[in-house]
């Protein structure tokens, strides 16, 4: 998702990543599939130099206003608290990372990994594994991802995983499709309420109408989600990670009565 001469683009799924051309919104029902990399072949020269980068990153993200203000935000009162009841008597979300990019090719990607990585050692809360998918994903920096302590999923899930214990979802920057599959696979209170998301604003997306039907389709149940939405921005700071968090906001759900979500009969409009 991106902005674009003042206009809001939903971006769907698409093969590349960043600085790609958007494509025309296309609406799809994907099935979950199994998944392996297209790039069969580890690269230790490559994994050597990703480590490097990555290190570089992590530097970079630590020692920065950005990360500070990001640890503020998570430790205040009114976001600590949608955390506990997220995690109800439950004592960790596992997390789960979707759409990541290349963590090769770009510097965004490695700064959005950094921040689970270090969430996961800030807060005893953060479940100790990482779940990791993006079609883009090399087997270099899969190999790389599972010496950080990851997993690198072997399916598909088009982000239709059900939350069926507390799960952080992470998934700064993804396809709008995306969101919409997370809800729609979890479209009761008692699911939704188990979910904590790091993604692009919801906020954004009912504030950008669309007069689209294929991107109506795609954003109608984001922006239905919002009447039981709390939502946090995320503060950018600085222009250095601009790129890696506009418009990005963590998203909470509130319990209640499956009656107040809306019945979606069909997904055409």
């Amino acid at each position: 998702m991106e902005i674009s001469d003042g206009e809001w683009t939903v971006v769907l799924p698409s093969k590349g990543r960043q600085g790609r051309r958007k494509p025309k919104p296309k609406v799809q029902e994907e099935e979950q599939q199994p998944w392996k990399s297209d790039d069969l072949e580890v690269d230790p020269q490559r994994q050597a130099r990703l480590k490097q980068k990555m290190e570089i990153s992590m530097h970079k993200v630590e020692n920065s206003k950005f990360y500070t203000a990001f640890l503020e935000q998570l430790k205040s009162p009114e976001v600590s608290d949608q955390f506990r009841l997220v995690l109800g008597n439950e004592t960790q979300l596992q997390i789960v990372m979707y759409g990541i990019g290349s963590i090769e090719s770009y510097e965004s990607p490695r700064f959005q990994l950094c921040i689970a990585i270090l969430m996961k050692r800030e807060f005893d809360w953060v479940g100790d594994n990482i779940e990791v998918f993006d079609p883009v994903l090399s087997a270099t920096e899969s190999s790389f991802l599972e010496s950080l302590g990851c997993t690198v999923l072997s399916v598909n899930e088009q982000a239709r995983r059900e939350a069926l214990k507390p799960t952080l979802f992470f998934m700064p920057h993804c396809e709008a499709n995306l969101y919409s599959n997370l809800l729609e696979a979890n479209w009761r209170t008692d699911r939704l309420s188990r979910i904590a998301l790091f993604g692009n604003s919801f906020q954004m997306y009912e504030e950008q109408v669309s007069f689209d039907s294929e991107v109506i389709s795609a954003t109608k149940r984001i922006i239905a989600a919002k009447r039981i939405t709390t939502e946090f921005a995320i503060e950018t700071v600085s222009d250095d990670y601009f790129a890696a968090f506009h418009d990005s906001s963590w998203h909470f759900f509130s319990s209640g009565i499956d009656s107040e979500l809306p019945l979606f009969v069909s997904e055409e409009f």
